[in-house]
This record gives structure tokens, C-alpha cells and sequence, in this order.
């Protein structure tokens, strides 16, 4: 006579075996969202394309500038900036509920042990005597269990969650590139600025010093008689306006100083940069193409990423509609004595299938696989967005850093004519054929014209820097074989 046990075990396991072997992922297969980049970019027009031998942005894009001090700020932002460290902990969130998600390919096994001490108490009495007794008795039941329950993946519900959060992990891993990428931005940014105001600082420096000495030869010609008090007014005003312009230049220098310690992890206290000679270069900037956003934006690749995440959930969504298959067993060991299990055969066990199947609720289900499309489509939509919002900057800044560079020339031949003309000025005042109001308004406008190049300066190198980030600073997405996502974003050198 066949054994009852082993039927019912392999019919659970012929059944579960055919849902396996024919079981499909329901939900849509995730396709790209499709939008036009274009061929080229539009502002090119005149931009000086870089030829090196690798025409990819490099992922370390700071050391094309070439200053070690801007390489070693770099190097401690990596190192210690804490919002780099919060995005590495939702990453590492993100890897986690991947594994999560895994455990539902498994089944769960439980164990468990334990033990029951139960007694009654009761009275007698002979009518007799007159004497009254009682008695009780006390058992101790113990029990070993275990159990196993496994849910097959018939529909696809385990496998469209894996692939959620696997995109999911994607998605952070590009969120951590994209504050990665931020942060250096701003250092990079920050650092220039503050090295416009070392350059302004030194433009005051000598202005100051030209001034005083205008001061000196203003009093002593008053004093001989040649010039009048209101020269000497003139150009103490004057000084004294331009030593109130350099002092406001300390505060914007020093509130520029404490960003850099805070990217780079430090307390503002204990951070100080040395001031530098020189202000920076432009570097050459590989454009690559606007298709390359797609993989090289870590925010565009990352929205790509949350698109996908969003389309697994459909999946999810439509695995509510199909019947829930569960294999479960349990068996166990019971007895009064731990002795008498050591010969016992398993005192009790159970084995079989469970089917579950929701026939009514109401349009939960409806409205939840309704809810996942519409999210779906948002996220399209924000992915288009943050395609065209990519391109758009790139375009700003390559518009701005072309125009820019005309300014540069211009603005070089307007301060050499600014120099030229305070050099006769002043050679005209020395020979007493001119006053020294004549001095001031050439003076100004020199101090100014110098200010604006500087600043022209500062605005070229901040705006290569923005142009970088928005060409997605030599970042590029990957993804192996096995699904994993890689942040390609290489560590520290």
C-alpha cells in the first residue's frame, strides 16, 4: 500500500515544479522611454573643441586645472564630506532591500521548543472521622516543532519586486554620484571665487599704495602753493573710499573660506587657505555628444533608473489578481519525558498545498495596479524632463562660456586703454596741466575696469566648472552582468 505522506509530497512538488517551469512575470517589460536629443549641440558655434587623446571628461575633471591646492581640497571632500556620506548610507539602504527582497525566492523555516506544567487539586473526607484531606498531581508536557513554508513565484511578484529595488539600487547609486558630482561643483566653485578675491585683494593692495603715494604728492603741492585744497580732499576721499571696498573684500573672503572647510569636513576654526598669486585657467572642455547625457548625467541616469523602478511595480500591482500558491509542512516531537524521544518516532506532522485566490475586495486591487501606471507615467514625464533640463544647461553654459571668452577680449583691450590713459593722466597732473578731479574720474574707472576683468575672470572659470557638472563630470553608468549596479565613479587616487 503506497504511503499517504509521500503522495501528497509529490504531488506538492509535480505541482509546484509546472508552476515554476511555466510561470511568466506578469506586468509590462521595461522599455527605455524614447526622446530626441538631438545630433549635436546647438551652442558649439565657435567653441574651441579639446583634442586629447581620450576625448571623454576624465571622473577626477578638477585636475585639468592644474593647482594642487584645488587637487587637495578634492581629496578631503572625498574623503570626509558628510553629504557624500549620507547618499553612501542610502546606498547602502538601497543594496539592502535588494536582498530583502531575494528572500521571497526562499522558503521560511521555523523551530520551535517548548514546555507545559499543568496539575489539579481536589479534597476528601471520611463522615466518619471527621478529618479532611487533599492531594494534587502535576504533569509536564514538553513538544519540539518545525515547520517550513514556502510561496513559489508563479506569477512573477517576487521577481518584478527584485527588479523594483534592483533599479532602485541603481537609481541611489546615481544619487550618490549626483551629490558627489554637486559637491565638487561647489568646492570647485567656491575655490575659484575665493581665489578672485586673493587676486581683487592684491589689486587693492597696489591701489591703495598708488593712492597714498597721490595723497603725499597732492599735499606737498598744496603746500607749495600749486594745487588747492580740494585736491587734497579729492584724494583723501578717494583712498579712503577704496580702503572701505578692500576691507568688505574680507568677509566675502572669509564666508568663502568656512564653505570650504565644511565640504571638506572640517570646523570652519580649524581651517584656513593660504592666499594664491594666481586666479586660474580655463581649461579644454570634451563635449562628447547630447546622447552621452543619458549615461554620463548621474540625475538623468538616475531618473532612467526610477522609471524603470516604476514599471517593475505595475508587475507587483498585477500579481494581486492570481491565486497565491503555498507549500507548507510541520512535524514535531511530544512527550512527558525528554528521555522517551531519543526512541520515539515523530509524534505529529502535517504536508500540503494552499491555494488563495481573493474573489472580492471592493476594487482594492484595480485601484492599486491604476495607482502604479499613473506613478509610471509621472516618472516618464520626469524623466523627459530631466533630459531636456540636462541638454538645456548644457547649452546655457556653453552659450555663456563662448560669449564669455569674447568678453575676455574686449574686456583685455579695455583694460590696457584704462591703463594707458591712467599713466598720462597722472604724468599730465605731475606736470601741473591738469587737476587732481581729472586724476580721480581716471583713477576710478581704471580701479573699476580692473575689478570687471577679474571678475570676468572668476565668472569663466566658475561657469567651466558648471559646464563640467552638467556634461555629468566624467561619470559614466554601468551595469555588469549579474545586475548589480556599479558605481563607476572611481574612489580617491
Amino acid at each position: 500500500m503506497l504511503n499517504p505522506t509521500k503522495n501528497i509530497l509529490k504531488a506538492s512538488v509535480a505541482f509546484a515544479l509546472a508552476g515554476l517551469l511555466g510561470a511568466c512575470a506578469v506586468g509590462p517589460d521595461y522599455q527605455r522611454p524614447s526622446i530626441a536629443v538631438g545630433a549635436n549641440y546647438k551652442e558649439t558655434k565657435g567653441w574651441t573643441q579639446a583634442m586629447p587623446s581620450d576625448t571623454a571628461l576624465r571622473a577626477d575633471w578638477w585636475r585639468s586645472y592644474n593647482d594642487p591646492v584645488l587637487d587637495r581640497l578634492m581629496d578631503a571632500l572625498l574623503a570626509a564630506n558628510q553629504n557624500i556620506a549620507q547618499a553612501q548610507a542610502q546606498y547602502r539602504q538601497a543594496q539592502a532591500l535588494v536582498q530583502s527582497a531575494r528572500a521571497g525566492f526562499f522558503p521560511i523555516l521555523n523551530a520551535g521548543l517548548s514546555a507545559t506544567r499543568s496539575g489539579g487539586s481536589g479534597s476528601s473526607g471520611g463522615s466518619g472521622s471527621g478529618l479532611s484531606g487533599s492531594g494534587s498531581s502535576g504533569s509536564t508536557q514538553s513538544s519540539l516543532t518545525g515547520s517550513v513554508s514556502w510561496e513559489p513565484d508563479l506569477w512573477g511578484k517576487v521577481r518584478r519586486t527584485v527588479e523594483s529595488s534592483q533599479a532602485g539600487v541603481q537609481a541611489s547609486a546615481a544619487d550618490l554620484a549626483g551629490t558627489r558630482l554637486s559637491m565638487q561643483s561647489t568646492l570647485a566653485q567656491s575655490y575659484f571665487q575665493l581665489r578672485a578675491l586673493d587676486a581683487e585683494k592684491r589689486l587693492f593692495e597696489q591701489t591703495l599704495a598708488a593712492y597714498e603715494r597721490l595723497l603725499r604728492t597732492t599735499q606737498n603741492r598744496y603746500q607749495a602753493g600749486v594745487a588747492a585744497q580740494a585736491d587734497v580732499a579729492a584724494a583723501r576721499t578717494q583712498l579712503e573710499n577704496a580702503r572701505t571696498q578692500a576691507l568688505e573684500l574680507n568677509w566675502q573672503r572669509a564666508q568663502f573660506e568656512h564653505a570650504l572647510a565644511v565640504l571638506t569636513g572640517q570646523a570652519p576654526s580649524g581651517f584656513t587657505l593660504e592666499p594664491a598669486q594666481t586666479v586660474g585657467k580655463v581649461p579644454d572642455i570634451p563635449l562628447g555628444l547630447p546622447s552621452q547625457l543619458l549615461e554620463r548625467r548621474p540625475d538623468v541616469a538616475g531618473a532612467e533608473r526610477r522609471t524603470a523602478q516604476a514599471n517593475a511595480q505595475i508587475g507587483v500591482a498585477q500579481a494581486a489578481w492570481f491565486p497565491d500558491l503555498t507549500l507548507s509542512g510541520n512535524a514535531g516531537l511530544s512527550g512527558s519525558q525528554w528521555a522517551a524521544w531519543l526512541g520515539a518516532p515523530i509524534s505529529f506532522w502535517s504536508l500540503g498545498p494552499a491555494l488563495a485566490l481573493t474573489i472580492f475586495d471592493g476594487g482594492a486591487r484595480e485601484s492599486k495596479v491604476a495607482q502604479a501606471r499613473a506613478a509610471y507615467d509621472a516618472q516618464v514625464a520626469a524623466y523627459r524632463l530631466t533630459v531636456l533640463t540636462a541638454l538645456q544647461e548644457v547649452e546655457n553654459y556653453l552659450v555663456q562660456l563662448r560669449v564669455m571668452g569674447q568678453e575676455q577680449v574686449t574686456q583685455d583691450r579695455a583694460l590696457a586703454a584704462a591703463r594707458e590713459s591712467l599713466r598720462l593722466t597722472e604724468n599730465q597732473y605731475k606736470a601741473g596741466l591738469i587737476d587732481y578731479l581729472s586724476v580721480a574720474q581716471v583713477e576710478t574707472t581704471a580701479l573699476s575696469t580692473e575689478r570687471s576683468a577679474l571678475a570676468l575672470q572668476s565668472s569663466r572659470l566658475v561657469a567651466s566648472v558648471q559646464l563640467i557638472a552638467a556634461l555629468g563630470g566624467g561619470w559614466q553608468a554601468s551595469q555588469p552582468s549579474d545586475g548589480q549596479p556599479v558605481d563607476s565613479q572611481p574612489a580617491n587616487k
